[in-house]
């Protein structure tokens, strides 16, 4: 089964990570580009999750889960080397519908990380579905190169504009020129 590739603002929604490993570290990574309201609860925390646990003030509870943690919870990161316990908490989730991603186990999982590309408000996600990370990651160190430096100045100039003109075939024509103009500039044309 496919994925939908869906972005989402997580400014509201409180994430849990249960974790404090490598992998856990790099979720925490991916994860602080777009919210910091997020709790971790792991026994042990390596260094990397430390640092960034007190650089972005989120929450540490150091023990093992209990049954319940999520409540309260929109989503679910279990990054722990237990399968028993991604599929106690994926079970224990389908009751409150909270979203829950087990770490390498997408029998466990309603969705799953993709690669992706963060320069200011440009975003672009690579997935294979989960059949090759490896890939996606790829295709992600290969796309990252082309993009140009100043593409958050370019999308800021862009959303300001978007303020100063009435909605309409004639923005929307004018809108594409500019960016036609700047892919001239700075993209490689195929």
């Amino acid at each position: 089964m496919a994925y939908f590739p869906m972005l989402i603002d997580m400014t509201n929604l409180k994430i849990l990570v249960v974790g404090g490993g490598v992998i856990a570290t790099e979720k925490l990574e991916k994860l602080v580009d777009f919210t910091t309201n997020i709790t971790v609860i792991s026994i042990e925390v390596e260094e990397r999750a430390k640092e960034l646990i007190e650089k972005y003030k989120l929450t540490l509870n150091k023990r093992a889960y209990i049954k319940g943690d999520i409540d309260g919870f929109d989503i679910v990161i279990v990054a722990t080397d237990t399968i028993e316990l991604h599929k106690a908490i994926y079970e224990e989730s389908r009751a409150s519908k909270t979203l829950v991603n087990s770490v390498d186990d997408t029998q466990y999982c309603d969705f799953i990380f993709p690669s992706y590309v963060k320069r200011d408000d440009l975003t672009i996600a690579f997935s294979t579905g989960g059949a090759s990370p490896a890939f996606a990651k790829e295709l992600r160190q290969y796309i990252e190169k082309i993009i140009p430096k100043n593409v958050g100045y370019f999308l800021k100039e862009m959303k300001a504009l978007r303020t100063t003109m009435p909605k309409g075939k004639e923005r929307m024509e004018y809108f594409e020129m500019l960016v036609k103009e700047y892919f001239k500039k700075h993209f490689k044309q195929i």
